[in-house]
């Protein structure tokens, strides 16, 4: 898209049609998502994860279409709607990349528009994106990441505190916490031999004045991308049009996210999926995306491991790969933490959903990301299980069959006061060594062992 085009987009933020937050909610999404969930009838089996239904795909992309032709998206700044074209929406689609070089040099790597049950791997997208993380445990963190080989490219937490000063959102503490992110990660990259790979990062930039402070040949470089986020459902606001229009000649790569709320306003899994595909949509355009950032949240269970999380990754990704291929990367973000076995079947059941519908794989922002509980392992763990589901070429209902085992061994989780946070990165890697402690390493190793019984072949 070229810049004279995005500016006239933009502009139809203020000029659009002025409603209230409360009314675009109600008016806008609430009543016109249940009007299209009850038009095609969608329902959903907790018992099929991964349904293998054409026509739930065909009306899923049509339902999502028709929806964000009616509304188009409400930019929060200006409380107006930026509204779209017919021809602008199929526009966006017929544009959509399908292949993207990320990286550089020996470490550039080819992201592709998987197929459903694609023996082509998924890419391994490695970090825990997001996740607040002190100082002190953040540089070991990415290390221990950066360090598994199975990993394609890579992103990271957020700094809370640089220098013994808490970070705050705007201040000079976001510009030196977003460049000190991105001095970690490339010595990380250096010091493992792989200083080209591809990044997604600027992560401890909570708004645009962070993002725009992380632009530059030894921060995130062309080869690199970034977020632009659309809330939830179908908002945006001036600071996230700003990150978007930060690629124009420069070239960084625009990743849209949007965090669609399971069980909140577009309703159960299969109306909030109807809003995913849309704000999809939607990000083709207002977001300039090259890629597409899938994070489901579930209302009450909050990670995208929930049963209706899981499914929603599984219907937009096989739509996506039979209606409009794309590049579409899913985020994992499991309920539990480092030192518990349920993050380790968290992860798999994560990875299987999304490697067997077409998606490639990130993450994974362990304890919800909400905690520095994340290490290096659980992502190894991510990059096998997903490798090995595409190199065997499973299929849906073999997949479908081991999830549901999964499910049955983590799901209590969801009912735990802590959610089962685990234990910070500290308590399960030897800081020294960058290794995980031998306790870690052996509940890798008998889940590992356990999911090899239940069909992944490793």
């Amino acid at each position: 898209m070229d810049v004279k085009k995005y500016l006239e987009l933009c502009e139809r933020g203020n000029t659009g049609t002025k409603v209230s937050k409360d009314d675009w909610d109600m008016d806008y999404i609430v009543e016109n998502v249940m009007d299209l969930v009850d038009e095609y009838e969608f329902e959903w089996d907790k018992q099929v994860i991964i349904p293998e239904d054409d026509q739930l795909f065909d009306d899923m992309f049509e339902a999502a279409k028709k929806l964000i032709l009616k509304t188009g998206v409400y930019n929060m700044s200006t409380q107006r709607i930026i509204s779209f074209t017919e021809e602008e929406i199929e526009a966006g689609i017929r544009d959509m990349k399908k292949e993207l070089v990320m990286g550089e040099g020996k470490d550039a790597y080819t992201l592709v528009a998987r197929e459903v049950e694609d023996k082509r791997e998924p890419a391994v997208w490695a970090g825990n994106p997001g996740c607040p993380t002190p100082e002190e445990l953040f540089f070991p963190i990415v290390k221990s990441v950066a360090k598994e080989p199975v990993i394609d490219l890579m992103t990271c937490g957020s700094l809370v505190d640089v220098d013994g000063f808490k970070v705050t959102s705007g201040s000079p503490s976001e510009v030196v916490a977003v460049r000190r992110e991105m001095e970690y990660l490339h010595k990380a990259l250096e010091e493992v031999g792989r200083p080209g790979l591809g990044l997604l990062a600027a992560e401890s930039a909570v708004t645009e004045i962070g993002d725009l402070a992380s632009v530059g040949e030894k921060r995130l470089r062309p080869c690199d991308s970034h977020l632009v986020a659309m809330f939830n459902e179908l908002i945006i606001d001036n600071g996230n049009l700003v990150r978007a229009a930060s690629k124009l000649d420069y070239g960084m790569k625009n990743a849209s996210l949007a965090c669609t709320m399971v069980g909140g306003m577009g309703g159960d899994a299969p109306g909030s999926t109807v809003v995913m595909i849309a704000s999809i949509l939607a990000a083709n355009l207002i977001c300039m995306a090259d890629y597409h950032l899938c994070h489901p949240i579930h209302i009450q269970d909050v990670a995208t491991t929930a049963r209706g999380c899981l499914w929603l990754q599984a219907v937009l990704c096989q739509t996506f790969a039979k209606k409009a291929p794309a590049i579409i990367v899913c985020d994992i973000w499991p309920s539990s933490g480092s030192l518990t076995k349920e993050l380790l079947y968290e992860t798999a059941a994560n990875a299987i959903v999304v490697s067997v519908c077409g998606g490639h794989l990130e993450g994974l922002g362990a304890a919800n990301g909400n905690e520095p509980n994340g290490t290096g392992l659980e992502v190894r763990l991510m990059g096998e299980v997903g490798k090995a589901v595409a190199r065997q070429g499973m299929t849906r209902a073999k997949a479908n069959e081991i999830v549901l085992k999964l499910l049955e061994k983590y799901e209590h989780i969801f009912k735990m006061e802590d959610k089962n946070k685990g234990s910070r990165f500290d308590e399960a890697y030897n800081m020294e060594t960058i290794e995980p402690t031998e306790k870690w390493l052996a509940m890798y190793e008998e889940v590992k062992a356990e999911l090899a019984e239940m069909g992944v072949e490793f």
